[in-house]
């Protein structure tokens, strides 16, 4: 007893000092341990202040069916099932045979529901059996963050995503900044599995990400969503884009990018718009005439023989679509009718032996690189030029009609709008600034490309016969005396491709009769240029049309129609840090409340926005009305009850 009583004793002074400082750690580090604190992640915000992209809480509902003692799952399952029924839909005989068979099989992790939102999460806990809580009630939620756009899926590619499925759009773009910081705060273990917080001195609070001030439109974008899916639909085509971009400054106020499903319906599929490098066809003329204006070896009177509107230049046949052609007319004029000769025939003469001098000219005009715009996925424009595999003794030709050439969109709206700039053009931009509350990290201003890519006099009278093609050219049929519009159509055969070649590198094929891309794309209004836009389909149904003035002009027409009758063009211009400062101060305001774990007031916001902040922080949220928020249940500065309904007047 003596030898045994000295053994514990040794132990213990051994355990006490000699190796006391690795068993008290091993304690620490089964009862303690970091636990990271998520950052919020920055929202996506239009122009106005409209809310586009913004973070909320998701949870996946699963019962633990064991760990209900049996009198009470008994007595209680069949009004468990009848709420379930009630808030999911299906019977409740379906959910208590559910239940009573996870019962038999043991199933400690059985699935109620996925993507509960917070409102309905709080109502779940409340049913039968579940409001016993963990232990008792089985009832295990699951907690996750997910992207929402309030505005639905208009401009959803754009805004894009960061997450499992790559980066993509604004989100992809800006992801390292908007993502935030990570803080960590070390937790001890309680009882019955579970952590409370220890405060320490190395605790890290989570920085919490930038928000992204777009330069979107909500107005523009959702008439330009809806102009061009009404058209997408009507002709039955494979996809198609519509950008509609701010002459002075290049802020892209509206970019729909819609791809057709197998069932026809249509969605944010692919950014056509940024990524789609394709044959223009006859819009691409605009770069063909300004060049030869520029160069002065033509003028808009310069007459033309477009013959019996075919030719054929190395036994490959240039034809215009007015049959019998358009016999001797002016430059102008081909460009108004879009003769396909008359524009082959005068870049032909000018600049078959000199055919870097165009291509210069084309490089002048930004059409040879890409933009460099921080949205991934840019197409790259293809311009042949002489001395490579890629030219041929009809490149020049085919070029200067649009084919033998890709181009994007946006790139080509770009051109356009440097026309309506007076010659200046500008870089498209998606960004006004990234900003934390009142914080400001970086504004982006207009970024200059070229201070004049034509004289004023060739300007001038591109312009006049842009405004032509809608008064007397291919695009009458959408002429208004309402408001003025001057643009430019264009049609392109869609090239199919067949096989490769030996070496497997070049792709040889035909031009279809069957696929068509149809184009617009102009400013207005004429005298003083507002808007630039752009609309191209791919694929419509060739029995309803093709062309360009009956496919996408009529788009173009309505998105100026309903931007001019709904924003007047002419009215005075807000400056740009207008909607900047309320921004702030309503920032300011609403942070200040909900650090303070205080009801913030958000009255005069719109109502998608301020129904996100409000289930974020935990209300339950009632809509009266539509518009923005006029009066609100709960008074600002009220203590936060989760679970509390707000009710919001809207006018």
């Amino acid at each position: 007893m003596t030898f045994l009583l000295f053994a514990i004793i040794f132990r213990v002074v051994s355990i006490q000092y000699v190796e006391g400082d690795k068993y008290r750690q091993m304690s620490k580090d089964l009862t303690q341990k970091p636990f990271t604190i998520y950052a919020n992640k920055g929202n996506v915000y239009g122009a106005d202040g409209n809310l586009l992209a913004t973070s909320m809480s998701k949870f996946t509902i699963r019962m633990d069916v064991m760990s209900v003692d049996s009198k009470i799952f008994n007595r209680d399952v069949k009004a468990l099932s009848k709420s379930l029924s009630d808030f999911l839909g299906k019977p409740s005989s379906h959910y208590e045979q559910k239940l009573r068979n996870a019962r038999k099989l043991k199933n400690r992790y059985l699935l109620i529901a996925r993507n509960v939102g917070y409102n309905d999460y709080v109502k779940m806990k409340q049913f039968p059996i579940f409001k016993l809580g963990v232990f008792k009630g089985g009832f295990i939620a699951e907690q996750k963050t997910v992207r929402a756009h309030p505005i639905g899926k208009i401009a959803e590619r754009t805004i894009g995503y960061h997450d499992q499925r790559g980066e993509a759009g604004i989100e992809g773009a800006y992801a390292d900044d908007m993502k935030g910081i990570d803080g960590s705060r070390l937790k001890q273990k309680i009882g019955k599995g579970q952590w409370k917080p220890i405060n320490n001195v190395n605790e890290q609070e989570p920085i919490d990400g930038f928000d992204v001030i777009t330069t979107i439109d909500v107005n523009i974008q959702d008439i330009t969503h809806h102009a061009l899916l009404k058209q997408l639909e009507y002709f039955e085509a494979d996809h198609g884009c519509a950008v509609v971009m701010e002459t002075a400054t290049g802020e892209i106020k509206a970019i729909s990018n819609l791809g057709r499903t197998k069932k026809g319906k249509y969605y944010e599929k692919r950014n056509y718009a940024v990524w789609e490098s394709h044959e223009p066809g006859s819009t691409f003329k605009l770069a063909s005439l300004m060049a030869a204006l520029e160069d002065k070896v033509i003028d808009t009177s310069t007459v033309v023989d477009t013959e019996k509107g075919r030719i054929f230049i190395h036994g490959k046949k240039v034809e215009d679509s007015e049959r019998d052609g358009y016999g001797e007319i002016s430059a102008g004029r081909v460009f108004e009718v879009s003769s396909n000769v008359g524009i082959v025939k005068l870049i032909r003469k000018h600049y078959d032996d000199k055919p870097e001098k165009f291509i210069n000219h084309l490089e002048n005009f930004g059409l040879t690189e890409k933009i460099g715009l921080k949205i991934k996925g840019e197409g790259k424009p293809f311009i042949p030029r002489p001395k490579t595999k890629r030219w041929n003794k009809i490149s020049l030709e085919w070029m200067s009609w649009g084919y033998g050439v890709s181009v994007t969109p946006l790139q080509t709206l770009m051109l356009y709008n440097a026309v309506a700039n007076d010659g200046v053009m500008v870089k498209p931009r998606f960004i006004k600034e990234l900003r934390k509350e009142n914080v400001t990290k970086e504004k982006f201003e207009t970024v200059v490309l070229n201070k004049q890519i034509a004289s004023p006099e060739t300007i001038k009278k591109m312009k006049k016969v842009m405004e032509n093609v809608v008064i007397k050219g291919t695009a009458d049929n959408i002429y208004s005396p309402e408001f003025s519009m001057a643009g430019k159509t264009g049609t392109a055969k869609n090239w199919v491709p067949t096989h490769t070649n030996e070496e497997g590198k070049r792709i040889l094929g035909h031009y279809s009769t069957k696929k068509y891309t149809a184009s617009f794309a102009g400013f207005f209004p004429v005298n003083k240029p507002k808007y630039s836009c752009i609309v191209v389909i791919h694929e419509p149904n060739k029995k309803k049309g093709y062309y360009g003035a009956t496919v996408a002009a009529p788009v173009f027409k309505e998105i100026a129609q309903k931007i001019y009758t709904s924003t007047p063009v002419q009215r005075e211009v807000v400056p740009d840090d207008f909607d900047s400062k309320i921004i702030k101060d309503t920032y300011a305001n609403i942070t200040k409340d909900v650090d303070g774990k205080k009801v913030p007031n958000v009255r005069g916001m719109p109502a998608m926005d301020a129904i996100s902040l409000l289930e974020n922080i935990g209300l339950k949220v009632k809509v009266r009305g539509v518009g923005k928020v006029k009066k609100q249940s709960i008074r600002k500065g009220t203590p936060i009850k989760k679970g509390a309904t707000i009710i919001l007047n809207l006018s």
